[in-house]
């Protein structure tokens, strides 16, 4: 498994207490809503990060040694079967975590955490990750509601994945990728990852991604895609888009 290289190493408290507790600033809204006495126990652990594309924070049954909170960009879980195939399971953006299993009491799980939209995040070790938790009641509460908005997200994906076509659901991972990225217009994304996120062939992205194109809705041009008319992409998702939305607003109040 290949690490994540540390883009400002070894935070003391002082510029730990700047960067990651002045809720106005901080992106994540998971470390947003911790109470201060939990972050102050966590920051002199935590190191921000610079995440590829496609890298490898977990690999499939391996020990989650450490936790991310993503600030921009989008990690992904992705299934891969023997023949091959690789379908993702669910997204994790600046509203949460990675190694939700961590805290729910698992080491590892089947699939296999990477960045699909590169970004920064920041890294926890879970041996603190767990620490916390068992010493903040409060910080357990909070990740028991990401936690059932994160399952809905995933069922949601399951059915929307079976129900909906590619249009729809194209236009659904764009509008939750551009929330994720902070907003911000323009991100990378190869074709061949958004059809692997999506369980389609590379044809199918290419003509929903197109379709889109000619509505004015995105810019798509050399796996990088920038946002042109956010109401319409919108108008185009399919009603999956707002439902997880709803959920993870009314649990976390994002």
């Amino acid at each position: 498994m290949r690490t994540s290289t540390v883009h400002e190493p070894g935070l003391g408290a002082h510029a730990a207490q700047e960067s990651f507790v002045e809720e106005t600033t901080q992106p994540n809204l998971l470390l947003r809503a911790m109470p201060a006495e939990a972050i102050a126990a966590l920051e002199p652990h935590m190191e921000r990060m610079e995440v590829s594309l496609l890298e490898v924070l977990a690999d499939s049954g391996e020990p989650h040694e450490h936790v991310y909170f993503p600030e921009t960009g989008v990690v992904s879980i992705v299934n891969k079967f023997e023949d091959g195939t690789e379908v993702e399971v669910g997204t994790i953006g600046n509203e949460g975590m990675s190694g939700l299993n961590v805290v729910l009491g698992a080491d590892s799980i089947p699939g296999v955490t990477m960045m699909e939209v590169p970004g920064s995040a920041v890294r926890v070790p879970a041996s603190v990750m767990k620490a916390v938790v068992d010493e903040h009641p409060e910080v357990l509460r909070l990740l028991h509601r990401y936690a059932q908005a994160f399952l809905l997200q995933v069922g949601q994906t399951a059915a929307c994945n079976r129900a909906h076509e590619i249009y729809g659901r194209c236009a659904r991972w764009m509008c939750m990728a551009h929330d994720r990225n902070g907003g911000a217009s323009q991100f990378l994304l190869a074709q061949h990852v958004l059809a692997q996120m999506l369980g389609v062939r590379r044809a199918g992205v290419t003509v929903a991604a197109g379709a889109l194109q000619k509505k004015g809705y995105i810019r798509y041009s050399r796996g990088k895609i920038t946002i042109l008319d956010r109401p319409g992409l919108e108008s185009a998702a399919c009603e999956c888009y707002a439902i997880v939305k709803r959920e993870y607003d009314r649990l976390l109040g994002a």
